[in-house]
């Protein structure tokens, strides 16, 4: 398909769709990747997110991702998965399984759903429920459990941090009896309410070292069975890495209220306008909107990125990281041993422990819940 006002050669085509489609979650984890500063307004309605997903489908995205806050907490669901597999994309539900009642998941299957993505917060319940802030670790693993009964492909994720990357050979354990096609051992990354909780949740280099060599073994010894995938922390790196395979060029993100982003926390750039779709399509603001092209390509690079040969391939990192880290989105993210801006990382990573971390501080919801075009159910992990 042409875009709008380009040539199939200026604008890249999307692949994968993130559709964040609450903001509201059961859970309170302090490393949620949800704004801290919630957008104004209302939910987007079914009408307007099944005119997306079709939109989408037409622009050449092949899979969207059913996210939030907790997805399952929207009564239209089913019907979106629906519209989703209808319209020709693999469907993936990323959830916390709290709400994954044996009926509701039949009702998902039965619309189309392709594969579902379970987030623990530890390998064991005491654990995770108080991380996650409820009592969570036994809905999700009988949520799991229910994912396999039902021959669904099956990811467990779980967030490394400092309070839980010395039992990553236990979790990876979990993941083995539910059953899971894949384990993603995702490092914790600091951005929204886990940037506010940094110091208690960036782990040593130390734990990080001895994580990786935990997981290539695992990675080694479960190959054929199950899927292990681990990633150094930024900060801990000396490269940074493609974030989202570049700024506007594979992927996009359609929050809760509406607004297109490039990137699930592109709202930590402060001052940026980001289209919605309620008064553009989303062909439009992937193609002409000035969010989106802000940061495309590399012309917009300052040195070192601008003459580094690496500079198609990283694309100077990751553009919220340098904003929160520098205040200046333009210059190269300090995960990059070359970055002007190095030092910023200095006052943390230099560390391998922190004397009396300060107190967690946990993800809210947004306040009153808005909604349009649905109306609300009872809590469904009640």
């Amino acid at each position: 398909m042409e875009l709008p006002g380009k040539s199939p050669q200026d604008v890249p085509r999307p692949l994968g769709l993130l559709a964040e489609l609450t903001f509201r979650c059961p859970l309170h984890c302090p490393y949620c990747s949800n704004p801290v500063r919630y957008p104004a307004g209302e939910e987007l309605g079914t009408a307007h997110w099944r005119r997306v997903l079709g939109e989408a489908a037409d622009m050449g995205v092949f899979h969207v991702l059913f996210s939030g806050g907790e997805p399952l907490l929207r009564p239209d669901l089913e019907e979106l998965v629906a519209a989703a597999r209808q319209s020709g994309l693999y469907v993936n539900l990323l959830t916390s399984g709290v709400g994954l009642r044996a009926s509701r998941a039949e009702k998902l299957k039965a619309a189309g759903l392709d594969s579902v993505q379970i987030s623990f917060q530890a390998d064991e319940e005491a654990g995770g429920d108080s991380l996650a802030g409820a009592a969570a670790h036994s809905i999700k693993w009988k949520a799991a459990e229910l994912v396999r009964s039902l021959h669904l492909p099956l990811t467990v994720n779980v967030v490394l941090h400092r309070g839980n990357i010395d039992r990553v050979e236990r979790i990876i354990e979990l993941a083995g009896k539910l059953g899971a096609h894949r384990l993603e051992l995702a490092s914790v990354q600091f951005y929204g309410w886990a940037f506010r909780n940094l110091q208690s949740l960036l782990p040593s280099l130390t734990q990080v070292q001895r994580a990786e060599n935990v997981v290539v073994a695992a990675h080694q010894r479960l190959r054929g069975q199950m899927e292990v995938i681990y990633v150094l922390p930024d900060h801990h790196g000396d490269r940074p890495k493609p974030c989202m395979n570049g700024w506007g060029r594979r992927y996009l993100t359609v929050n809760a209220m509406g607004e297109v982003l490039p990137c699930p926390t592109a709202y930590e750039i402060l001052g940026m306008h980001f289209e919605n779709v309620r008064q553009r399509s989303l062909s439009w603001i992937w193609a002409e909107s000035a969010a989106f092209n802000r940061f495309r390509g590399t012309a917009w690079m300052r040195e070192p990125c601008r003459s580094c040969d690496r500079r198609d391939i990283d694309f100077g990192g990751c553009r919220c990281q340098a904003a929160l880290l520098t205040g200046d989105a333009t210059n190269t993210d300090p995960a990059c041993a070359l970055a002007p801006h190095r030092a910023a990382l200095l006052p943390v990573t230099g560390l391998e422990q922190f004397v009396s971390p300060p107190t967690l501080i946990r993800r809210r919801n947004p306040e009153p819940p808005a909604t349009a075009g649905h109306s609300l159910e009872a809590p469904l992990w009640q």
